[in-house]
């Protein structure tokens, strides 16, 4: 992380530098009024295209991410012509002189093994074409040459050199940040394979126990509670990318919950309250299914000293720019230490099953400001309270799963 603070300054503090020096050096009190100077419009329209270059990048160095962002490097740099390559193929050859890839790939050689930017001179038998020097400066990120950034000119000139190098800088910057954004998600991926790897065996041992129970002595309802085994099931372990919507995620819970009731009967009740307008907010994977496992485990299972029915209900409220969604139930509670050393990961008791994935996931995607809320105490039930942004970037749903 420090080595991505340290990439960015270096990428940004020069451009941001120098527009403001000479912004200062040039201004004209007569203009104070107007639209700014020249260098101040010519600043911001730098600025302006940076941040239209930026978005393709942050989703790696490939050939379409190169297609996208290759004209705005360009006009950055105001050349005759920019390619844009990894370690072995032109990705994208934006201007004149396409007929030089070949040539520019056998004069990286050097500059994508040592990481150090150069200049050529370029032959060319067409007598037309502008392209003459080229000028290479390597994309990095964590010390890796991943590519490089190829501006070319009619002439040799130390300022394209330098506003070359400056420009692959920011680039790398962008690919850094796609490599950070990649990780994180490879890290919520298997995140989600050990929560499904946690699915209770007991769960569904029992399950099948139940379903076997009615074979005989009711087969429809045999037939309903298969079929209802089966979607939970692959919604659990489905394929379908790494967020879901709070109306798939409540499909799933009441797949589960017609499960447990098979199995408690009425020493179950469960109240859902849930407003129409959060169902389409887009939220992790797997992410409340086992806080409501997590519940009926402490109302039901956890309660052999409390006989009786168990109650637990579920909400989800309208809160402006956010959905609000509690899971309460109302059994043996649990220890506050007890919670804090599971949410921290020391210990992982059969009665915690997914509760510091659920809260570890929550604050990798929103921040740790979304992290769970969780009220509780011996005897006293259990009050889960978790809060999901109606938009974050990068939090988009794969679609409503159907049964095939």
């Amino acid at each position: 992380m420090s080595g991505f603070i340290a990439g960015l300054c270096v990428a940004i503090l020069p451009l941001l530098a120098a527009g403001f020096w000479l912004g200062r050096r040039t201004a004209r009190p007569e203009n104070s009024g107007g639209l700014g100077t020249p260098v101040e419009h010519a600043t911001f329209e730098t600025l302006h295209t940076a941040s239209l270059a930026a978005p393709p990048l942050r989703a790696g160095l490939t050939e379409e991410t190169a297609r996208k962002s290759a004209r705005r490097l360009r006009s950055l740099l105001g050349t005759d012509a920019l390619c844009l390559t990894d370690q072995k193929d032109v990705l994208v050859w934006d201007g004149v002189g396409g007929h030089h890839r070949t040539q520019i790939m056998e004069l990286l050689a050097g500059p994508l093994e040592s990481g150090r930017g150069e200049a050529f001179p370029l032959t060319c038998d067409t007598p037309d074409c502008p392209v003459r020097w080229a000028v290479v400066a390597p994309l990095t990120v964590d010390d890796r040459v991943h590519g490089a950034l190829v501006a070319c000119a009619p002439r040799e000139s130390a300022v394209l050199v330098r506003a070359a190098g400056e420009v692959a800088r920011w680039v790398s910057v962008q690919l850094e940040l796609a490599d950070l954004d990649q990780s994180r998600t490879r890290l919520i991926e298997a995140e989600i394979k050990a929560l499904r790897a946690q699915i209770s065996p007991h769960f569904i041992f029992n399950s099948l126990a139940v379903i076997a129970s009615f074979v005989r002595t009711d087969p429809e309802r045999a037939r309903e509670l298969l079929l209802e085994f089966a979607d939970f099931t692959r919604y659990s372990f489905r394929r379908h990318g790494d967020f879901t919507t709070l109306a798939d995620e409540l499909h799933a819970i009441d797949h589960y919950l017609a499960l447990v009731r098979a199995r408690f009967g009425d020493r179950l009740s469960v109240t859902l309250q849930i407003a129409p307008e959060v169902l389409p907010v887009a939220l992790p994977f797997l992410c409340l299914q086992p806080l409501v496992e997590n519940a009926v485990k402490h109302g039901l299972e956890g309660r052999t000293a409390l006989p009786g029915k168990s109650h637990i209900s579920i909400t989800a409220q309208d809160a402006g720019a956010e959905a609000l969604v509690v899971i309460e139930d109302d059994g043996a509670g649990m220890d506050p230490v007890l919670l804090r050393r599971i949410l921290a990961g020391e210990v992982s008791p059969s009665g915690g099953i997914g509760l510091s994935n659920v809260d570890d996931r929550l604050r990798q995607v929103y921040g740790d400001a979304y992290g769970l809320v969780i009220e509780t105490a011996p005897g006293a039930g259990m009050k889960i309270t978790a809060r999901l942004p109606k938009y974050q970037p990068g939090v988009h749903s794969a679609g409503r799963l159907t049964r095939e």
